[in-house]
């Protein structure tokens, strides 16, 4: 169980950390916001079911290794209004996969303070230290994208991951994977697959 709440955790993180910084919102947790999930329960999937998956709101979809749990999230930003997302995440095998889209302008945050302020947020939601390697910023189909590896050792037990952050002119979009170093090949695999697949109308 241990396992799946740092998985579960890191996805949840997703939704919120790239806004908390750069003053975007105040330095309060962010998960003091209202949640609301509106699906069921993880799905812990088999590899190779892959499902395309939409947020319905702007149209962009992706494609997850199976049926994602959806959560709505509302956060209050510093200058008192609000900024919606949807984040869709799902346990499998080998660990834990999603991604969020946030009502905002890429623009309005650097691609970096979004890597770190997930760095930053996953740290003071109780994990340990997770490290940022391998950062690549470049253009994907004309929209700026910073790519970065993600690894950390929580109770002996080493995780890596992947994130992708996309700046969009509406929205700001993160793909996520993590799980246990032993099954990082597949891992990778399955995370560029999954970045692949994601389609900004």
């Amino acid at each position: 169980m241990a396992d799946r709440s740092r998985t579960q955790r890191l996805l949840m993180l997703s939704a919120a950390a790239a806004l908390v910084c750069g003053g975007a919102l105040p330095s309060a947790p962010a998960f003091s916001a209202p949640t609301t999930a509106y699906a069921g329960a993880v799905t812990a999937a088999p590899a190779e079911e892959w499902v395309k998956t939409t947020d319905p709101p702007s149209g962009i979809t992706a494609e997850l290794p199976g049926k994602a749990q959806v959560r709505k999230v509302s956060i209050p930003t510093a200058g008192g209004g609000t900024v919606e997302g949807r984040s869709y995440g799902l346990e499998v095998p080998e660990g834990a996969i999603g991604f969020t889209v946030h009502d905002i302008p890429g623009d309005q945050l650097s691609l970096d303070e979004a890597i770190q302020g997930l760095i930053g947020k996953y740290k003071e939601f109780g994990g340990a230290p997770l490290v940022s390697t391998d950062v690549r910023k470049r253009t994907v189909d004309g929209r700026r994208v910073i790519d970065a590896r993600l690894s950390t050792v929580e109770h002996d037990q080493r995780l890596v991951g992947w994130v992708r952050v996309i700046a969009d002119d509406d929205h700001l979009v993160q793909a996520l994977t993590l799980g246990p170093e032993s099954g990082e090949k597949t891992l990778k695999k399955m995370h560029e697959r999954f970045v692949d697949s994601i389609h900004i109308p």
